[in-house]
This record gives C-alpha cells, sequence and structure tokens, in this order.
C-alpha cells in the first residue's frame, strides 16, 4: 500500500497537462474527485477538473510533504503553488491541504477528497470580499 501512496504522490508532484491522459494508470473508471469547488466521478469529469486548473493556473506545482497510511486509506499533506510572476492582476496560489486517498486492491485511486479552506487561500484575496472576510475574523477572534 505504501508503494501506491508513493507512486501517486510522485504522480501529482510531477502533474503537467499532457499527463492527464494517464489518468486511468491512478484512477479507476467510476473515481470519485472532491475538493471545495467539485464533487465529480468518472475520469473525463477528473480530467476535466485539472484541464480546468491548467487553464486557470499557469504555473501549478503540488508539493507532496508526507503521507500516513492504513488500510486502504493515503492521507497526504500537501502544498499548492501557483505563482507565474509574469501575469499582472493575477491571483497567486499558495495553498496548504491535505487529501484523503481511498485504494483498491490493485492499487487504483477510487475516492480522492481535498481537504483546504478556500477563505483563507483564495477568498483573502478578491479585493472586497478579502477585507469583508478579515474584518469579520478579527471581530469574532480572541
Amino acid at each position: 500500500m505504501d508503494a501506491w501512496a508513493r507512486r501517486y504522490a510522485e504522480f501529482f508532484s510531477q502533474l503537467r497537462e499532457p499527463d492527464l491522459a494517464r489518468l486511468d494508470e491512478f484512477f479507476t473508471a467510476n473515481a470519485r474527485f472532491k475538493d471545495p469547488f467539485n464533487d465529480v466521478t468518472g475520469l473525463e469529469q477528473i480530467a476535466a477538473v485539472f484541464r480546468h486548473m491548467f487553464r486557470q493556473c499557469p504555473a501549478p506545482r503540488f508539493y507532496v510533504h508526507c503521507w500516513a497510511v492504513q488500510g486502504n486509506t493515503a492521507f497526504f499533506h500537501w502544498r499548492f503553488m501557483d505563482r507565474d510572476e509574469g501575469a499582472e492582476g493575477r491571483l497567486h496560489l499558495d495553498v496548504d491541504g491535505i487529501s484523503r486517498v481511498l485504494f483498491n486492491d490493485e492499487g487504483k485511486v477510487f475516492s480522492h477528497i481535498d481537504y483546504w479552506d478556500p477563505a483563507e487561500y483564495l477568498y483573502d484575496q478578491i479585493p472586497l470580499l478579502g477585507g469583508l472576510l478579515r474584518f469579520v475574523r478579527r471581530r469574532i477572534g480572541s
């Protein structure tokens, strides 16, 4: 199982748009992928999520820091960065998250659920919304 987790972590750490043609090497045909913005099932829909990511983020990188495995479940701690310094006006993303990934007996993923806070990493960068969120956090914080 740890070998499956290592292989999966390496795939995401090196992910580029042409690699989407190889998703069937890592996911079952009816796999589920969920993050704060998407909840999709099937290889084509998973590929569509990542194609959208590559359109919105011209320089995306996943850095998998570590993982833990128990049974057919792996948890990955990762960082996603998109820092295309040449694109003025774009959001520069730097997101820490955790993924819960379930593998079948053949080592393919049938469920991948990402956990990260879009308010902290994305909404704060939107001019009016970010200011409002920071104000609310200050008011309810200690």
